[in-house]
């Protein structure tokens, strides 16, 4: 058991807690759930503000529980919200770079401390287990954090360039990179903090103005983060928070001329849209979209079976397979093809499914109804086309009853069946066979996705695997995760093509500059 002194919380390490840290995630659920049901307000041009028409917020897991109410924002509200970001943006691109360093990291810090009631609300809105929820406010301070070291260490992004040979002349040459303007944030409901609060830190560190919309099934969180952001004294108008429909407040914010970059992480097809839509636009605008996964693990036969087996049950099931990067396509060569299905199947049938706060629970419900429904339209697929070798139902007894619990599912199909192909976001996984790496790398990248890939196998085949595999984030020999687990400034996240729109991976060293565009200052005086 790691030491409260030693322990540092991520994905990988987020399997071996302290008990401390188990108390304080207590005494949080305790104080949040003693507040249910409140109203919450958008926070535009540091303001409150609420609509005449409101949304409900429930827990997936027991949906008799009002987690709390939230505004159904509008064009009106889209605009005002755009409007103070406008406003405020000369303001904020001419305050020093140091100095929105220093608020942001203020901002980062006070999420360190409001971890454990975030960890609890994400619990609550998304279905996390707690260790899931309590990394996402972690990842998301490390997040701005790690946006923070990048401007430093490159000194704001301002660099001296060479000075042209002139005659009787001296001509000095400065890159400059400077914010866009204001900044448009869309964020998923699966990782509702990192995915808000990550790219919202990376434009404001850049000077961008920002305007901050969550999904409609996870507005609370996004709601905390904004309050961090204004607990830090990040200035009035320079983030705003907004929520709502998507189809009528986020189409409102991603038709404005008054976006001058965007930000999307969410469903290829959704993304798409957006992508076309921000391009009817009066010129070309920066557009950083990341679109889901349909990510593979290898297994080879000289594989370590159990730390596969165990990294492909954590990646394929975690958070109901609702993550991009879910492991949701399993590859095993033919010789170990048995007795590793076997074990993850075994594996699979030991994770406990239920509410999600509670500490022996690793499973939660999906998010929603349409999820469920989806989850047993997938099944039905399966059953019908191959054969599912654990799970395949819906979970309706007892406490199960009142939320959305689906049963982690293994199944086998044939290779051509389109759930091989096509992302399905709830806790279903296929299992095939191959007879040789190139047959299996073949398949792994026969895929319209590129977003995160797994290996087993020895050391020169992970070579391989790395030289040949088409994703943004890759990973061998990895017991914590085999296609996820992700952290900023050790495994940066982002995916290649239909996952991912801007080639340079969120937390890593090329992200932050995607926020600004470069001047060059040419000064010219007489020798």
């Amino acid at each position: 058991m790691a030491s409260d002194q030693a322990f540092k919380l991520t994905y990988a390490t987020m399997f071996n807690p302290p008990e401390a840290l188990h108390a304080q995630y207590d005494a949080a659920l305790a104080r949040v759930k003693s507040e249910l049901g409140k109203d919450h307000g958008m926070l535009i041009d540091g303001k409150d503000v609420f609509a005449e028409e409101k949304f409900e917020n429930r827990f997936p897991a027991d949906t008799d529980v009002l987690l709390g109410t939230f505004q159904k924002g509008n064009a009106g509200h889209a605009s005002a919200a755009l409007a103070a970001a406008r406003k405020a943006a000369p303001g904020w691109a001419h305050t020093p770079w140091q100095e929105r360093v220093a608020l942001l990291r203020k901002a980062a810090a006070i999420m360190d401390r409001r971890t454990f009631e975030m960890g609890v609300v994400l619990s609550l809105e998304v279905g996390k287990n707690r260790m899931e929820g309590l990394g996402d406010v972690a990842e998301t301070a490390d997040l701005i954090r790690y946006a923070c070291d990048r401007m430093e260490i490159n000194n704001g992004f301002i660099a001296e360039m060479g000075s042209d040979p002139l005659s009787g002349y001296v001509s000095k040459n400065k890159s400059v990179l400077k914010p866009y303007g204001v900044w448009l944030v869309i964020s998923p409901f699966n990782f509702p903090a990192a995915l808000s609060g990550g790219p919202s830190g990376s434009a404001l560190v850049a000077g961008n103005t920002l305007v901050m919309k969550p999904a409609t099934d996870t507005p609370w969180t996004s709601r905390l983060i904004a309050e961090c952001f204004q607990e830090a004294g990040i200035p009035d108008g320079v983030f705003n928070y907004v929520t709502g429909p998507g189809s009528t407040l986020g189409q409102a914010l991603i038709d404005s001329p008054e976006v001058d970059g965007i930000t999307f992480t969410g469903s290829y097809d959704v993304g798409m849209k957006i992508f076309r839509d921000f391009a009817q636009g009066r010129y070309v605008r920066p557009t950083i979209l990341e679109l889901g996964g349909k990510n593979p693990a290898i297994v080879t036969r000289n594989a370590d079976l159990e730390a596969a087996a165990v990294g492909i049950v954590r990646s394929a099931f975690g958070l109901q397979g609702q993550k991009c990067s879910a492991n949701s396509r399993i590859l095993i060569e033919t010789p170990v093809y048995d007795q590793l299905v076997a074990r993850l199947v075994e594996l699979t049938e030991k994770l406990s499914i239920g509410d999600p706060t509670d500490r022996n629970n690793y499973l939660g419900p999906v998010v929603n109804k349409s999820s469920y429904r989806d989850y047993q339209e997938f099944v039905g697929d399966l059953k019908a086309a191959g054969r599912i070798l654990t799970g395949g139902k819906v979970l309706t007894d007892g406490d199960y009853a009142r939320g959305y619990f689906c049963a982690p599912t293994i199944a086998e199909a044939p290779y051509d069946h389109r759930l091989w192909k096509q992302e399905m976001f709830v806790p279903i996984t296929t299992v095939g066979k191959f007879d040789n790496l190139e047959e299996a790398m073949k398949i792994a990248n026969s895929v319209e996705y590129g977003l995160t890939a797994g290996f087993y196998g020895t050391e020169e085949e992970a070579d391989w695997f790395f030289d040949n595999i088409e994703v943004g984030v890759s990973y061998a020999n990895r017991p914590m995760g085999s296609t996820t687990g992700a952290w900023p400034g050790f495994q940066p996240f982002g995916g290649w093509k239909a996952s991912g729109s801007s080639g340079k991976n969120a937390g890593g060293l090329y992200y932050l500059p995607l926020y600004m565009h470069e001047q060059i200052q040419n000064l010219v005086r007489k020798a």
